[in-house]
């Protein structure tokens, strides 16, 4: 058995070198499983689990960072998902949700930028979610601090408010450097997934966009793979410059530093 499979992944090796011989050095991850394994795309796309992330703490929480969850968020919590237009404390024209802000300088950033605009950022890590408040809450003001009019936080899943929404009740999503789960047997973890896709689609508004950043191969692979089996959205080609109106990132720059190359999609919906 094990002389079969050491001759399958020389063959798939083979192949693959002879691929990139020929100057196509940007080798698809799913072609690689498809010639190591035999299974095609869609065969690899498994229903996604009910969770899609791992630890919600990535390390112990300091005092004022657990103040803060305990008095602010509260507060800042998005809680009209019935109505998202509804959910700010001024009226607002459009309504963007990130998927999942990280450290939230992108959120923060793109909610300046565009002043009609309420803003839904969305994170399950509980650092991440401190980082944001500690950027919005004065100190010692954790237990009065009002939010920014047009600014609300989802610290949840973002599928569940997806699903709770409305049709037809976002002028944009964002999907800013998410987890790559590199390994093949977490491909179902990635929120780039025809499940997903179906409930962004219900919920943008006809020409809405969705704007994706990746710097890891396997998962800019991913999205290239994905989004050319579907009809939901426009199939666009990725960007190698952050394209202007974006905002940089903490996650853009380390992989400037590391040496990767990050690839930016502006993907618009479909009628």
């Amino acid at each position: 058995m094990f002389r079969h499979l050491h001759t399958d992944i020389l063959a798939a090796s083979l192949i693959l070198r002879l691929i990139t011989s020929r100057g196509n050095k940007r080798i698809s991850s799913i072609l690689f499983a498809t010639l190591l394994t035999g299974k095609t795309l869609k065969q690899s796309l498994k229903p996604q689990p009910e969770r899609l992330y791992g630890r919600q703490r990535g390390h112990p929480l300091r005092a004022r960072q657990q103040y803060l969850l305990d008095q602010a968020l509260p507060r800042f919590t998005f809680s009209s998902a019935d109505n998202p237009a509804q959910g700010f404390s001024e009226p607002v024209s459009r309504v963007f949700l990130e998927i999942g802000f990280g450290s939230g300088e992108h959120a923060v950033s793109q909610s300046e930028l565009n002043p009609d605009t309420g803003y839904i950022a969305s994170e399950v890590f509980e650092n991440g979610l401190c980082s944001v408040l500690s950027r919005l809450v004065p100190e010692n003001e954790e237990a009065t601090a009002q939010p920014p009019s047009r600014f609300r936080i989802w610290p949840e899943d973002a599928r569940q408010l997806l699903k709770a929404m409305p049709d037809h009740s976002l002028d944009r999503a964002y999907l800013m450097f998410p987890d790559p789960w590199p390994k093949a047997r977490h491909a179902k973890r990635r929120f780039v997934h025809p499940e997903n896709l179906q409930e962004l689609h219900r919920v943008l508004k006809p020409g809405g966009t969705w704007r994706v950043a990746s710097d890891h191969p396997v998962y800019q692979d991913w999205v290239i793979d994905v989004m050319s089996q579907q009809d939901l959205f426009v199939n666009t080609p990725p960007e190698k410059e952050r394209p202007e109106g974006w905002s940089p990132t903490r996650y853009e720059a380390k992989a400037f530093r590391e040496g990767r190359q990050p690839f930016y999609w502006t993907f618009k919906r479909r009628p």
